[in-house]
């Protein structure tokens, strides 16, 4: 092929060879290349935040990196602060499960969000208080829809461990 030629040209416009060349390609790529499994679940999990008008409650507090370590403290809980806006949200996250509250005090519907399904809505007290009986297992998130609102937290991956 010289410099004059377009692909098309020195290949007599066989759209189909192309096709099939790519289609060639693909395979090969997925089996010498494949997309770890691990990337491929972030990706599903990633999906779950379709809620594209939501606003993101940014992780403001964690208590493995902002808390002092008691010392012979074991089983410690992992306790998180998110926040977007005036819309605060309290996590602690133990082996048992995470128990949160939603400050200012409000009605809303919250969703943990592990994977490409969600865990079934829950609804806080009179106080914004709510329980989960599971702890999340690998990364998740929160949903929370506050009447016309929507507010999603940052992902996190908690492991459980004594300090």
């Amino acid at each position: 092929m010289n410099d004059d030629e377009t692909f098309d040209e020195a290949y007599g416009g066989q759209d189909a060879d192309a096709d099939l060349l790519e289609e060639e390609l693909r395979r090969a790529a997925g089996i010498l290349d494949p997309v770890p499994a691990q990337l491929r679940q972030i990706a599903v999990e990633a999906y779950a935040l379709h809620d594209l008008d939501a606003r993101i409650a940014e992780l403001t507090f964690d208590s493995v990196v902002d808390a002092i370590p008691v010392r012979g403290a074991t089983d410690v809980p992992r306790m998180l602060t998110f926040r977007a806006g005036e819309v605060t949200v309290d996590v602690e996250v133990t082996g048992e499960g995470l128990m949160g509250q939603v400050l200012p005090p409000q009605q809303a519907l919250v969703e943990v969000l592990s994977g490409p399904q969600t865990g079934a809505p829950l609804t806080t007290d009179d106080m914004g208080r709510f329980t989960y009986g599971e702890p999340p297992a690998g990364p998740f998130a929160l949903r929370l829809r506050t009447g016309s609102e929507a507010i999603v937290t940052d992902w996190l991956t908690v492991r459980l461990s004594p300090r």
